[in-house]
């Protein structure tokens, strides 16, 4: 059973001039412990999904379904929103003192998710002392330490440049891997959609269709930089651009 089923998900905002459909029947679903990347046109709707699936915007029509009780949800966003005086644990609990879930133990998980991922001699420094990829990986624990049953990715790399992207694209797919979560995350790099996913779902333009889902099969897939390299990222690639359709 599929950890979400999206059925005929429909979004209408409302302007001066009337109504704007800007999602039109999406349909897809979320296996336990899979990687779903959403690519698409700029403005057709990429992250009006996320917003709707973490309860940010309401649907205006179709069927989400949780199969798992009192489902919890993670959102990782473009900006890493670290608070420059909290140091990196304060910054890692703060979520847990929002949601008034902070305990000891769930304190020591934390700790220790900071030390696996390479942040211990940073747990009592702040956010100035880290680079961007790690405020990255900061912003990661921090939504993991609630513990959610998928986590959402809205353009996390977007704000860094090529080089720190790809290696941070490459920490966050083992951190999420490693922890055994569920993840959707959007982006405009194909690249990056391809060699992180197990699934691309491709929309159309607004108003958002899904033109195609595609299950990547790349044999000996490990990190998503080394999956770049991989036979068959090509033929990836080539398809899912033809059926963006965009032209400049």
């Amino acid at each position: 059973m599929s950890l979400l089923e999206v059925k005929n998900l429909k979004k209408i905002y409302h302007d001066k001039s009337g109504e704007v459909l800007a999602l039109d029947n999406v349909n897809f679903e979320l296996e336990k412990e899979e990687f779903i990347a959403i690519v698409g046109p700029s403005g057709c709707g990429k992250s009006t999904i996320l917003s709707i699936l973490s309860n940010l915007e309401n649907k205006s029509d179709g069927d989400i379904k949780f199969n798992v009780k009192n489902p919890k949800i993670g959102y990782m966003l473009q900006n890493d929103a670290l608070f420059d005086n909290r140091t990196i644990l304060q910054n890692s609990l703060l979520g847990l003192e929002v949601t008034n879930t902070l305990t000891n133990e769930s304190k020591e998980k934390v700790i220790s998710l900071l030390k696996t991922y390479g942040l211990e001699d940073f747990i009592n420094k702040y956010p100035k002392s880290l680079s961007g990829g790690m405020r990255q990986r900061v912003a990661l624990i921090r939504t993991l330490a609630l513990d959610p049953d998928i986590l959402l990715l809205d353009e996390p790399f977007s704000a860094l440049d090529y080089q720190t992207r790809l290696a941070v694209s490459d920490d966050v797919y083992k951190i999420i891997k490693n922890e055994k979560k569920s993840a959707i995350i959007v982006t405009h790099d194909l690249s990056e959609a391809i060699s992180i996913a197990d699934k691309v779902l491709v929309l159309s333009k607004r108003p958002a269709k899904v033109k195609n889902i595609y299950q990547i099969d790349l044999i000996g897939k490990t990190t998503p930089i080394e999956n770049r390299k991989l036979d068959g990222f090509g033929k990836y690639y080539d398809l899912i651009w033809k059926d963006l359709d965009i032209h400049v």
